[in-house]
């Protein structure tokens, strides 16, 4: 006899990955962001750093970031200049305008996080995001957002 769905981990996660994931977008899609445009905000927010670097931590390819950086600059969130030590890189960094727009994306994920996650405790929140910080995925099979 076969397993029911929600008795697999893989599949409960999944499941429930989309619901969150849907929940997360509808947030964003309030401030107007695509999630992976929100997560490279995000990382740029403690401050500026190469495009190359920027790809590693999101974990993405390449050419994906400048997709995203693309339209991050056409929405004035996020800029690119050369770096005057070598001027084969490109220093990326957040606007003003982007620090304004991820604190509304900060305002609504975490109103999307407190009705996604209001019935677990902080230390069960906690716990959760240990828990998934193990599940191993490989880099190269997903994309951000």
């Amino acid at each position: 006899m076969a397993a029911h769905p929600t008795d697999r981990l893989g599949f409960l996660l999944s499941f429930r990955g989309e619901l969150t994931g849907a929940r997360i977008r509808a947030a964003l899609g309030v401030v107007g962001l695509h999630p992976r445009n929100a997560m490279t905000l995000m990382q740029l927010a403690p401050g500026a750093m190469s495009q190359r670097e920027l790809a590693a931590v999101m974990e993405i390819d390449p050419s994906q970031l400048v997709a995203i950086l693309n339209e991050l600059e056409d929405a004035g969130l996020a800029g690119r200049r050369r770096d005057p030590a070598d001027r084969r890189r490109h220093i990326v960094e957040i606007t003003p305008a982007g620090v304004e727009a991820l604190e509304r994306v900060d305002a609504a994920v975490g109103a999307a996080e407190r009705e996604l996650f209001g019935d677990l405790t902080e230390a069960e929140q906690v716990l959760l995001r240990g828990l998934l910080d193990r599940v191993v995925v490989d880099p190269a099979d997903h994309e951000c957002g």
